[in-house]
């Protein structure tokens, strides 16, 4: 078959998620994906937030779950530690490698049809507009399959959503370098670590993501711009060695093995302006849908994929793929997530500014429920409590209350 009603490139947990949806309310879908193995290689920390898989009614397997998740530990430089546990931080941390494939398995089981190791190369264009996508199996021949919507959740690639017009470019400012390892043995409280500080890691930190059988996903993230060294020819940071470092000094980590590592680049700045034009639309990573405080963008993915696909069955009830019917995704979307998304990014912005002396007086000074109000965008009184005893961070900090970066 070379005729569908939408094609979707990538098959991740925002292409995945919008294929199950539109397949089960009638659509055609077909749905490709470069990698030949879906959900391998894991290029991520693997941590899932519970409220997002509750409010799809998904029931996890068992083989897709690690370990179960609490909430979280956050470390100041000077090693002070707040727990932040309560109804919103529980979660898991996965096994991508069966969870990616599990959410494909679900949309086939719906109808879609999903072909692995298959590049999109180019759109194809029709009297001006786009009608299908060039695909190539295995690097083999091009051929061509049409539909009057197609998806772009290409994650960071979004090689196809450029050719369509949609500025998708990273700058380096607004992307974290990362490294990361599996490491066993590492005991744990199914509570996620992380460990915040210039000398940890510069506009970043320290993760450790536990997993089961006592391994830990251990990662870092420093500031994009940092890797390439300064105007004067100093050096940049490197991640990796940042990252031994840590591990070095670190009482259960300085003696585990390494099961695997990696590294690459997350998207931590603001979504692109527009998420649709005519005939498609971009969803998930390769819309920067991620938050822009630690990176993750496994729950917002899925969250964008249940809202493209209503707008697409809508746009395929009425037969007209339209920007202006299929807007209301991307409405819906700034009015949403996208307001959560935007207060994160204020946040991590502010925080840029300030020094581990000063970090380790916020931590010293608010207390989980404080992180709870931070976390949901309520800054007006942990900032308070913060600038009471250090007045002088007041114009470091105002702009969080102000809503201004």
């Amino acid at each position: 078959m070379s005729k569908y009603d939408m094609i979707i490139i990538g098959a991740g947990p925002a292409g995945s998620t919008m294929a199950r949806i539109a397949a089960q309310g009638g659509m055609e879908v077909l749905v490709v994906d470069k990698r030949k193995e879906l959900g391998i290689p894991v290029r991520c920390g693997e941590g899932l937030g519970a409220r997002e898989v509750i409010a799809q009614d998904l029931d996890i397997p068992k083989q897709c779950i690690s370990t179960d998740i609490f909430g979280a530990k956050v470390v100041a430089p000077n090693g002070k530690s707040i727990e932040w546990k309560d109804d919103t931080t529980t979660g898991w941390v996965l096994e991508r490698k069966f969870f990616d494939k599990w959410l494909a398995e679900k949309a086939v089981e719906k109808g879609a049809k999903i072909h692995s190791y298959t590049r999109a190369t180019d759109l194809i264009m029709e009297n001006g507009k786009i009608a299908g996508v060039n695909l190539s199996h295995g690097g083999k021949e091009p051929y061509q399959a049409y539909a009057p919507l197609i998806v772009s959740a290409e994650g960071m690639e979004s090689m196809i959503a450029r050719k369509a017009g949609f500025n998708t470019v990273h700058q380096l400012y607004d992307v974290d370098t990362c490294y990361q390892y599996e490491m066993k043995e590492y005991d744990h409280e199914n509570l996620i670590e992380l460990y915040f500080g210039n000398d940890i890691a510069p506009r970043g930190y320290v993760w450790i993501f536990p997993k089961g059988d006592k391994r830990a996903n251990v990662g870092i993230g420093i500031g994009g711009l940092l890797t390439n060294g300064d105007k004067n020819g100093i050096p940049g940071a490197d991640p990796k060695i940042l990252l031994d470092k840590f591990i070095k000094n670190n009482e259960q980590l300085k003696d585990a093995s390494t099961l695997m590592d990696f590294g690459g680049v997350i998207s931590v700045g603001a979504p692109i302006d527009e998420f649709v034009r005519d005939n498609f639309l971009v969803v998930g990573t390769a819309a920067k849908q991620v938050d822009p405080i630690h990176g993750g963008g496994i729950a917002l993915a899925m969250e964008a994929g249940v809202m493209a696909a209503g707008v697409a069955l809508d746009a395929h009830a009425k037969k007209d793929y339209s920007k202006e019917v299929l807007m209301p995704y991307q409405v819906k979307w700034k009015e949403t997530s996208g307001k959560k998304v935007a207060k994160r990014l204020l946040l991590r912005k502010v925080m840029e500014k300030v020094t581990d002396d000063d970090l380790n007086h916020i931590f010293n000074t608010i207390t989980d429920k404080d992180l709870n109000e931070v976390m949901e965008g309520n800054f007006a009184g942990p900032v308070a409590k913060v600038v009471g005893g250090r007045p002088q961070l007041l114009a470091a900090l105002s702009g969080l209350v102000a809503g201004k970066k």
